[in-house]
């Protein structure tokens, strides 16, 4: 076994740079989608947590004697929509169909046409360029035995 990344890391013959390149960027957008959607379910889980803990702040409040309080606050802001007609599992479940969605689909079938579906290919050329060959730490893939070339 050489220690060169395998197939699935290494470019299909003709690809030219500029198209790595551009799938690299491609990627890299997604990765940041992947961010965003993971902050998106933050505010989903967050914002439910603080209803369910604001219904307990207000019968807290109507326990203590301040119904009147209560009932407003339970009125106007317990289960109330965060976005016109929108919980935040609504806001997830529109993004997740839509934005998302199509962001990996289209990404997908930008690797497929180009480069045969290969994933990362731009980070692999990198790793390739700054790894230390036939160093402990710095084989190109798992099972690889330093020095194999």
């Amino acid at each position: 076994m050489s220690d060169r990344p395998d197939a699935e890391h290494q470019r299909p013959e003709g690809t030219n740079d500029k198209t790595v390149e551009a799938l690299g960027k491609v990627s890299e957008a997604l990765e940041a989608i992947e961010i965003a959607r993971g902050h998106l379910y933050t505010f989903h889980r967050l914002s439910g947590t603080a209803d369910l803990t604001l219904g307990e702040g207000v019968e807290q409040l109507r326990e203590a004697g301040h119904g009147k309080l209560a009932d407003l606050i339970d009125r106007e802001l317990v289960g109330r929509n965060v976005l016109d007609g929108r919980w935040t599992f609504q806001v997830m479940e529109e993004y997740d169909d839509g934005y998302y969605a199509d962001f990996k689909r289209l990404e997908k079938q930008a690797r497929d046409e180009l480069v045969g579906g290969r994933r990362h290919l731009f980070e692999a050329e990198m790793k390739e360029e700054r790894r230390t060959h036939g160093l402990p730490h710095h084989t190109a893939r798992p099972g690889v035995t330093p020095g194999e070339e």
